[in-house]
């Protein structure tokens, strides 16, 4: 039995990887989308048959049957690889949709969730009714007969702003009072005003009279006292 050169050896060995690959790009080929699986299982099948040189094929050229074995396992792993990258971004970008979608139903859902609330809030705002405010109680205001006095008397003390000066007009001189006994009799003289006249009249009048009539201290008196002072 002749012995394998290293040649020989390396193209055995190329060829058992390029039919393990077959195998695998077949597997994989299944769970892959139509146009990918297609693409794969050519490749598979192109490896398959690199995998299956004849002992002389190798024996002879074993440098070619190993490049071409070699070339079959590397184009599977590259389409595999492109394939896998492609599923891995259609993926991705499909789960990006997805959260998208999701945060957008989410929006919505909140955004309905405050228009509700804001329309209960306005409702209820109509049909609230106003708050009832209680009255405070009131407490009359007591103030005793001397103090009322005090006040009486200071407004009836209170003195108004002279009026302003009138020019008056030159009049002529009157007549001469008659100085007659019966023209006498005629004119009016002042009567004093008798005790019953001014027990008529309020405490306010009596100390406008007395004010009138030029008294002083006329504040501090009692109507008794006042009715004394202007009855003299």
């Amino acid at each position: 039995m002749a012995k394998k050169t290293k040649a020989e050896k390396a193209a055995e060995a190329a060829v058992d990887a390029a039919a393990a690959a077959a195998k695998d790009a077949k597997r994989l080929s299944k769970s892959l989308p139509k146009k990918d699986a297609k693409k794969l299982r050519a490749l598979a099948d192109e490896a398959k048959d690199a995998a299956r040189p004849t002992k002389k094929r190798i024996a002879r050229k074993p440098g070619k049957v190993e490049k071409e074995a070699v070339a079959a396992v590397e184009a599977i792993e590259k389409a595999a690889t492109k394939i896998e990258a492609k599923l891995s971004a259609k993926s991705a970008k499909e789960a990006a949709a997805k959260e998208a979608e999701a945060a957008e139903k989410a929006r919505k859902a909140a955004a309905k969730a405050k228009a509700k609330a804001d329309s209960a809030k306005k409702k209820s705002a109509k049909t609230a009714k106003p708050a009832r405010i209680t009255p405070e109680p009131y407490e009359p205001v007591t103030i005793a007969a001397e103090e009322l006095d005090e006040v009486i008397a200071a407004v009836a003390a209170y003195e108004q702003p002279a009026p302003a000066p009138v020019e008056e007009s030159p009049v002529e001189p009157a007549a001469a009072a008659p100085t007659t006994r019966a023209a006498r009799r005629r004119a009016p003289q002042s009567v004093a005003p008798t005790v019953d006249d001014l027990t008529a009249l309020t405490v306010v009048q009596l100390r406008s009279r007395a004010r009138a009539a030029g008294h002083a201290g006329y504040s501090r008196l009692s109507k008794a006292q006042l009715i004394e002072l202007l009855s003299v």
